[in-house]
């Protein structure tokens, strides 16, 4: 089958730039559609393309027509929700293609996309259930029975079988297609930390229950760990790029696998620089894995501090104490690697929070904090609490840099201290 995979365009919408004439807080992601690349891996057999929007926004037609696509798979998060849905109708507009939809915020409310423009929703890892439905349009011209995957049938609820995601789901031996986006690796950067990188992923899915976090969704909960040998391929696979992004939401989720992999890298000897992400409770249980992973290239560690008061991050359910966050930030000073910090912005943040979050930055030197602001993304326990405070439901503000709950400060000032923070955290990354 010829089956064309899209990544949509940057969609977001940003409420201080139209309602204040606030430009620097609007978020543009950047960086290679790698669940796209690990979905075309393992569709050997077919004929695939991937139109990545966010690298050439005028990809889509190109392909389209290059290809004329029997199936057209379309991934995205929360704020990209809309554009998927304009993609689907634009495709089925067409030829009339399967359309498909998939990526977080299908894993987190499906229910969104049970639209006649969209013919099957993927939730969760999509490798390996995309394929058995592939396969089953094929064989058979109907959907089969495939865990995890759902026929859309709107005007009534959805029926689908849960998927308990397994590693089997990982599909180890099947490298992600790097190939087919090879025309962009010049525009897959990352500002600020080391320019030109490639995505590589060592673990899918979280056992943590932060209440803001959609991770869990994709995995039913469970935390799932590629093979040492599957992550070495990938990284070799990037032969032309530095530095490489594990872009695992824990990639130490699992110590002994992590130190497993970090001494494979160094006898591998790839001389590549590496960021990944890392709670700091795990830093603090296990100071002698990052000695390994610093002399393996780990330059520089992402951690969710989110908050700098125990109690906002008991409400979180992050557990984790300031303690424990100022702990972790010593032992990777102390190795040499970078912090790159995620903070929280709650909406109740008052003028004096914004303060106190920026002191706590400058007092402990973190080399690159990222501030976001709270919010409930749909399918996460954060959107059951709040949904009857949201007063913003257009999914397109859905960026983490927008307040969709009323702000404590009347929201001018809570966007100019939020533009003002970022001004000092990070304004070379402006954009």
């Amino acid at each position: 089958m010829k089956i064309l995979l899209i990544n949509p365009p940057n969609s977001g919408k940003s409420i201080p730039e139209e309602a204040y004439g606030i430009r620097n807080i609007k978020m543009i992601f950047r960086g290679e559609p790698l669940s796209l690349e690990v979905v075309a891996g393992n569709l050997n057999g077919h004929e695939v393309c991937i139109a990545d929007l966010k690298a050439d926004p005028d990809a889509l037609g190109d392909c389209y027509a290059a290809l004329q696509p029997d199936v057209v798979g379309i991934t995205g998060v929360t704020c990209e929700a809309n554009a998927m849905l304009r993609i689907a109708a634009e495709v089925k507009g067409r030829s009339d293609p399967v359309v498909v939809v998939g990526g977080h915020h299908a894993s987190c409310d499906p229910e969104y996309f049970n639209r006649a423009e969209v013919d099957y929703i993927v939730m969760g890892l999509g490798k390996l259930s995309f394929r058995e439905l592939v396969d089953a349009l094929e064989r058979e011209g109907t959907d089969g029975d495939i865990a995890g995957v759902a026929k859309t049938d709107p005007g009534r609820l959805l029926s689908f079988r849960p998927r308990r995601y397994t590693t089997a789901d990982l599909v180890d031996d099947a490298a992600p297609r790097y190939d087919l986006v090879e025309q962009h690796r010049d525009k897959y950067v990352m500002s600020g930390v080391g320019g030109k990188a490639g995505f590589v992923t060592t673990a899918f899915g979280c056992t943590h229950r932060c209440l803001f976090c959609s991770i869990p969704n994709m995995t039913g909960g469970r935390y799932l760990s590629h093979g040492v040998e599957a992550v070495l391929r990938d990284m070799r696979l990037l032969t032309d790029v530095p530095l490489i992004r594990l872009v695992d939401a824990n990639t130490f989720g699992d110590a002994k696998i992590a130190e497993m992999l970090g001494r494979r890298i160094i006898a591998a000897d790839l001389k590549k620089h590496i960021v990944a992400d890392v709670r700091a409770d795990t830093v603090v249980r296990h100071p002698e894995l990052f000695r390994i992973w610093r002399q393996a290239g780990l330059a520089a560690a992402v951690i969710g501090f989110e908050e700098i008061s125990d109690e906002r991050l008991a409400q979180l359910n992050k557990r984790t104490e300031v303690a424990t966050n100022v702990a972790a930030m010593a032992i990777l000073k102390d190795l040499g690697i970078r912090i790159i910090g995620d903070f929280i912005i709650a909406p109740d943040y008052s003028a004096a929070d914004f303060d106190r979050l920026e002191q706590f930055v400058e007092s402990h030197d973190i080399d690159l904090p990222l501030p976001a602001i709270l919010t409930p993304i749909p399918g996460t326990p954060l959107y059951e609490k709040w949904q009857a405070k949201i007063t913003i439901h257009d999914l397109d503000y859905y960026t983490f840099t927008n307040a969709v709950i009323p702000t404590r400060m009347p929201e001018k000032e809570f966007y100019q201290a939020y533009s003002a923070l970022l001004e000092k955290f990070i304004g070379h990354l402006k954009h």
